[in-house]
């Protein structure tokens, strides 16, 4: 399953940069966010890999992040894997006018197992979740609002 999304970010690509490359906002943009811990190699550099996990409804998730291409404040690129979903996810951070930040979001994400019933049965929640966390970290990046506040 194949999609890209698109949020445009009333700020200054620097500033998305500098908030969306310091993992330590991650907890303030990515609902049910738990913790990331280094796997190997130098955090955020191409190839490096780190431990994801998230607590979304009663489940907890382990996922893999492989930093694929670290080339921002133009693009940055990597792979997750979880039980059952390996997702290729590109961000590309475009300057606009008026000093705005277009994010652009590509995403595929393949599934085995019994991943492969929800990627039928319910793609859609993986593009309205991909999408909810380009919300969420635009209202991070505007307006300083976390959701971790919603708790």
């Amino acid at each position: 399953m194949k999609f890209t999304s698109e949020i445009k970010i009333a700020k200054p690509r620097t500033e998305v940069i500098e908030k969306y490359s310091n993992p330590d906002n991650i907890k303030h943009w990515q609902r049910g966010f738990i913790s990331m811990n280094p796997i190997s190699g130098i955090l955020g550099e191409e190839g490096s890999k780190n431990k994801l996990k998230y607590k979304i409804g009663k489940r907890k998730i382990e996922m893999e992040e492989t930093i694929i291409t670290n080339d921002l404040p133009e693009q940055f690129h990597a792979n997750y894997t979880a039980k059952g979903v390996y997702n290729i996810q590109e961000n590309f951070f475009e300057e606009t006018p008026g000093n705005q930040t277009l994010w652009i979001s590509r995403n595929e994400f393949k599934f085995s197992g019994l991943m492969k019933l929800m990627g039928i049965f319910i793609p859609g929640a993986f593009r309205k979740q991909s999408y909810q966390y380009m919300k969420d970290f635009k209202d991070f990046v505007e307006n300083n609002e976390s959701v971790l506040r919603e708790k």
